[in-house]
């Protein structure tokens, strides 16, 4: 994969993953980043953090705005669009301006990438997409299609379209691992849904490498799942706790509290669709779901619902690998 001299566009870019990406991609040795968000704060915090990289540019707008995408995409070559209202209790108490960043949002990505002519699009989605219980998944799986169905409907333009499906990624903002450590270092009562939900978990870093693999590899219109542990709330908890106590950073005798699930939650998710695990591609690390439309070829691999099943029936990953996974990404 080459991406010297490349120019990219990431919107969201201040987020975990877009930080992260950035990152990665600065050993590329690109010609510019170009990060596109709405907020100010986030974008004068990394400015900060990015000042000895001239090259790396930020761009105050929104993907609701197709006049400032146009501007904002003029001469790039690769456009990662991780920009999206996530979490689902503010899209569940919010459903339109649900669907205007996620769904107009990602229209408005599909018609100016086409029209700037960038080479490749990827867009990050999440496993809440399947079998939707609420808002945030629905305008996600709805994001997925429209991304799926521009690569057949772009006339003779290049782009090619493709997108990559997240689990639960570790310490991004507002997830349970900095709430979590919050509540116990304030020695309030950690405030848990349900012990014994299970949630499909991923690094910051193994989300980036994954969106690097699916714009090496995707041929267009197809969906990338990587192969990711199951883990339990409880058993995040312990770990959490574990790795506190060893920094002397526990509040002795902090309490928890059972909440229930919030509107629109499951206790597990799922990665694929049944009708998914059937056509899915093993890609090694991680699985390629081919384009519904068209007949076409899809990358080298086997189909085999058989593996797909086994990792749902996967033990879940126990305590001492989620501390590990917490100190190497340094995420604790």
């Amino acid at each position: 994969m080459n991406l010297k001299n490349k120019k990219i566009l990431i919107t969201g870019g201040t987020g975990t993953i877009g930080s992260a990406l950035v990152e990665e991609l600065l050993k590329f040795a690109p010609s510019v980043i170009r990060i596109f968000s709405r907020d100010e704060y986030k974008q004068f915090q990394m400015q900060h953090r990015m000042k000895d990289h001239e090259h790396v540019r930020f761009l105050i707008g929104d993907v609701r705005d197709k006049e400032r995408l146009y501007k904002a995409m003029e001469d790039i070559d690769i456009v990662f669009h991780l920009a999206a209202m996530k979490h689902v209790s503010s899209c569940e108490y919010n459903p339109f301006e649900a669907v205007k960043t996620n769904v107009l949002g990602t229209q408005n990505i599909i018609d100016v990438a086409i029209q700037q002519n960038v080479k490749h699009v990827v867009f990050t989605s999440t496993d809440k997409a399947i079998a939707p219980t609420n808002i945030y998944g629905a305008t996600k799986l709805t994001a997925e299609r429209l991304i799926t169905s521009a690569h057949f409907h772009k006339g003779k333009h290049k782009t090619i379209f493709s997108s990559v499906r997240f689990g639960n990624v570790m310490g991004s903002r507002g997830s349970v691992i900095p709430l979590f450590v919050e509540q116990i270092q304030r020695g309030e009562a950690i405030t848990v849904t349900d012990p014994e939900m299970v949630r499909y978990m991923m690094t910051p870093k193994q989300a980036v490498q994954l969106i690097l693999e699916t714009l090496r590899v995707s041929q267009g219109g197809e969906i990338f799942v990587l192969k990711m542990p199951k883990i339990r709330l409880q058993d995040l908890i312990d770990a959490i706790e574990g790795l506190l106590a060893e920094r002397g950073l526990l509040n002795v005798g902090f309490e928890k509290r059972v909440v229930g699930l919030r509107p629109g939650e499951k206790m597990e998710e799922e990665l694929m669709t049944d009708y998914e695990a059937g056509i899915a591609i093993d890609c090694g690390n991680m699985f390629c779901i081919p384009s519904y439309f068209g007949d076409r070829k899809v990358p080298d691999g086997k189909v085999d619902s058989e593996v797909y099943e086994g990792l749902l029936l996967d033990e879940l990953i126990d305590q001492s690998t989620i501390r590990e996974w917490l100190k190497s990404e340094q995420i604790i």
